[in-house]
């Protein structure tokens, strides 16, 4: 079969945690007849194909590790990413969203808009994926697809409007009427594999009317001409291939979201969402994909979903299975041919592409070439997660995923010897798949340190550890990420001077630091008449920058300060390039402590749900955390509390949580910002640093 990137499809699921992602993605690889049977999660070979594939995801019934697979609809291609909803784990998301067309935002029918749905909208946006929305768990008690559709509007600013109506709710959930074609849509068989069209049930046609002229109104906002027919002709002689092109051009500008209702469990509400896939998101050649040329100050150029065009390709997810490394690969421009020579533009190395395979769900399909818009997985290539590949031809790099700092970090210990090497090895593959998850030796203690999103973050790579890597390791108690700043402006005029026999050294630096809010660092030369000649300007940059390495505080890196120079001295003979650097360092730390200097710690956003009853219990728990509760909202007897609390009164909350709310509430946090540290807390930290540093000495 000729390969049409018209007839392709790459799309992801994402949505808050227990949305039904996973369990959606199954039935669509069955419905595309991918798995035979509906049960079975774990048809696995160990590669990492089918979507939970970890033993660890399965026993938390949470996804960790997007997983990438192909299917076939109709005569559609679809590549599928299942992307984890938590979220510890949003790098993950991140990298797929990079390499999507579209996507299926998943919302509970009960729970409606969550936590993690706003943090995911978000993504969406920030990388303008188009999308529709699947409102699933509609035979739960207690579903309403409208309302969820009213908060998909209110709280996510999106012009969604619904695309079905479902037929009877909770337990009583038959099928879906469909507002495009007007038929109601049945799903018969023993798992809902034959659809059956029918006639709407009397008692829905007023209501189906109703959102019908909803829809109607709202996509011929796109399309002209379909506004005139129904000026004309009103709302029920309307052309159908009409509707589905002007839906199709306001999803894929980002201007409507159209909602489909279903649940997933009990097999309703697939089909129709397959169908929505193929009608109205992109195909690759449809979106805009830019590259930056490295050649060019990196400038930006468009990148062409063509195969005769050089080849560049973006490595965004790497799997270690049994067979090795298998790197997730999305072609965005021309071709990857087994056999031939690709070009890493971060490593400048060149590699030859041996084996090319293609996931499908539970095996892997050997291929011989790669086109433009495809996702294909390499074997046995030696790289990172966000690594660009072209053949040669360009200097082309993909721009880079966002990727957020790690707030909280952990110290591990190897049980033993044997532990220690397998310890070594599962570090090296995890900080190469996961860039937010770092690792560093502390210089004092020696302790090998790890860093991440969050606590479960952490946790799961211990366990991975344990389980993939056979090794045992001892945990230290959590740290924050602290970070330094200043609160004041403060001059500094520092020399260095070093004479001995033979070759000196000399340099002066004098200027002012001041604090910086929008981002870590800045650099102001305003040097005049050559006092400190430019060849030694960016020495002193350097100097500074090795300088906030350490805060004198409490030895945390230091942020938000802008440094200006604009005097100072050199000596013909005993001035270069390291006396600068020294002469930085010592300026900036002179300075530094006349700056008022603060420490800084990470405060997270939190969303706590619990049963009404136990809201007092809530708020004194956030009180008791230093924490700032904000928006407080009710619905269906359940309260949800947005607060602001530092991390470092986050510990252990989960625990607190369950026994505060008889095992009812549930909580999400994640990273909002740096923020000042009350004095009593600073005079502790700065305390405990002193003692530290004292115990180090002796």
């Amino acid at each position: 079969m000729a390969w049409d990137i018209s007839k392709v499809r790459n799309i992801g699921i994402s949505a808050h945690i227990d949305s039904g992602k996973t369990t959606t993605s199954e039935r669509i690889l069955f419905y595309c007849n991918k798995i035979h049977a509906i049960h079975e999660v774990r048809g696995k070979d160990g590669v990492g194909a089918v979507m939970d594939n970890m033993e660890l995801e399965r026993e938390r019934g949470i996804t960790i590790q997007s997983a990438a697979t192909q299917v076939q609809w109709k005569d559609i291609t679809i590549n599928l990413i299942d992307t984890p909803g938590h979220v510890d784990f949003t790098v993950e998301v991140e990298r797929s969203l990079r390499v999507l067309d579209g996507a299926i935002m998943i919302l509970c029918a009960v729970a409606g808009v969550q936590s993690q749905s706003i943090t995911v909208d978000r993504q969406l946006k920030r990388y303008h994926v188009p999308r529709v929305a699947f409102v699933n768990k509609c035979d739960r008690q207690g579903a309403n697809p409208i309302r969820v559709c009213n908060q998909v509007r209110e709280k996510l600013g999106l012009n969604a409007h619904m695309m079905e109506l479902p037929i009877g709710l909770e337990d009583k959930l038959e099928g879906v009427v469909d507002l495009v074609g007007m038929k109601a849509l049945y799903f018969d068989g023993a798992n809902g594999e034959n659809v059956r069209v029918a006639e709407i049930p009397a008692n829905m046609q007023a209501d189906a009317d109703k959102y019908r002229e909803e829809l109607l109104d709202a996509a011929s906002m796109f399309d002209d001409t379909l506004m005139e027919d129904i000026m004309e002709k009103g709302y029920n002689d309307i052309d159908e291939a009409k509707l589905i092109a002007a839906i199709r051009k306001g999803t894929l500008a980002e201007q409507f979201v159209g909602v489909f209702c279903g649940s997933a469990h009990v097999n309703k509400g697939i089909q129709p969402l397959l169908d929505a896939v193929e009608r109205y998101l992109p195909a690759p050649n449809e979106v805009k994909n830019v590259a930056l040329d490295l050649d060019n100050n990196e400038a930006e150029v468009e990148l062409e979903s063509v195969d005769n065009k050089p080849c560049v390709a973006l490595a965004f997810k790497l799997d270690d299975g049994q067979y090795g490394q298998l790197t997730y690969t999305r072609v965005y421009q021309g071709k990857i041919k087994k056999g031939e020579e690709l070009y890493n533009t971060r490593t400048k190395k060149r590699f030859k592409v041996g084996r090319l395979v293609r996931m499908n769900s539970a095996q892997m399909e050997d291929i011989s070439e790669g086109c433009a818009g495809d996702i294909v997985a390499l074997f046995g290539v030696d790289c990172a997660s966000g690594d660009t590949f072209t053949n040669g031809g360009v200097n082309y790099s993909m721009a880079s995923m966002f990727v957020p700092e790690p707030v909280i970090s952990l110290s591990i210990t190897p049980k033993d010897k044997q532990a220690a090497m397998q310890m070594s090895k599962a570090l090296n593959r995890f900080t190469k798949e996961d860039p937010t998850f770092q690792t560093y030796t502390d210089p004092e203690s020696n302790e090998t340190i790890i860093k991440g999103m969050g606590e479960l973050h952490l946790a799961v790579y211990v366990e991975r550890m344990k389980r993939e890597y056979n090794c045992e390791v001892v945990t230290g108690a959590p740290q924050v990420a602290y970070r330094e700043s200043i609160t004041a402006k403060a001059d500094f005029n520092y020399t260095h001077k070093k004479q001995t026999g033979g070759s000196g050294q000399y340099g002066r630096v004098a200027g002012f630091m001041e604090p910086l809010e929008e981002k870590d660092y800045e650099f102001v030369d305003s040097i005049k008449g050559g006092a400190i000649p430019n060849e030694y300007i960016p020495s002193c940059d350097k100097g500074f920058q090795k300088a906030m390495k350490e805060g004198s505080l409490i030895g945390a890196p230091i942020v938000g300060v802008r440094m200006t120079i604009n005097d100072g001295q050199y000596h013909p003979v005993d001035s270069n390039d390291n006396a600068f650097q020294i002469a930085a360092i010592g300026a900036f730390r002179e300075g530094y402590m006349k700056a008022k200097p603060a420490i800084l710690e990470p405060i997270m956003k939190v969303q706590i749900a619990a049963p009404n009853e136990f809201q007092g219990n809530v708020f004194g728990l956030i009180n008791q955390r230093r924490g700032i509760i904000g928006e407080t909202t009710d619905e269906n007897n359940t309260s949800v509390v947005n607060a602001e609390v530092p991390l470092s009164e986050m510990f252990g909350f989960s625990t607190i949580l369950r026994s505060s709310t008889q095992g009812k509430g549930e909580f999400t946090m994640e990273f909002l910002k740096y923020a000042k540290v009350p004095n009593a807390v600073a005079e502790e930290l700065i305390k405990k640093h002193q003692e530290e540093k004292k115990a180090g000495n002796k």
